[in-house]
């Protein structure tokens, strides 16, 4: 079982910054976990935003929609247990509840949400002069 809680939505400015964290709980290890962001906007579907894969035999990587691979970083602290997102140059574009998943089995595609078996409440980004 995973538990995903985010925090660090906020309002901000276009052109503004803003890292975003999502806190991991995992009651056991798996030999592949992918962790992601995703955002959906009012009125829109849910879109991938990044992604990290892990494997414990070392294949993995770090993916980005092209939309934001310019000016959104994914990382994560493994001691701390918790998954970001910074956000650069925000537009308004980018206004929408922001959202952390997680996925223990079954490797997919990391942009499609029904890869994901876990899902954090969200938290609302809003950008606007």
């Amino acid at each position: 079982q995973v538990h995903l809680v985010e925090s660090g939505g906020d309002s901000v400015q276009p052109g503004g910054s803003l890292r975003l964290s999502c806190a991991i709980s995992r009651s056991t290890t798996s030999s592949y976990f992918m962790a992601g962001w995703f955002r959906q906007a009012p009125g829109k579907e849910r879109e991938e935003v990044a992604a990290i894969v892990e494997v414990k035999r070392g294949w993995g990587g770090t993916y980005y929609a092209d939309s934001v691979k310019d000016r959104f970083s994914i990382s994560q602290d493994k001691v701390e247990n918790t998954l970001y997102l910074q956000l650069n140059s925000l537009k308004p574009e980018a206004t929408a509840v922001y959202y952390c998943a997680g996925a223990d089995r079954s490797p997919g595609a990391w942009y499609l949400p029904d890869s994901y078996m876990y899902w954090g409440q969200g938290t609302q980004v809003i950008v606007s002069s």
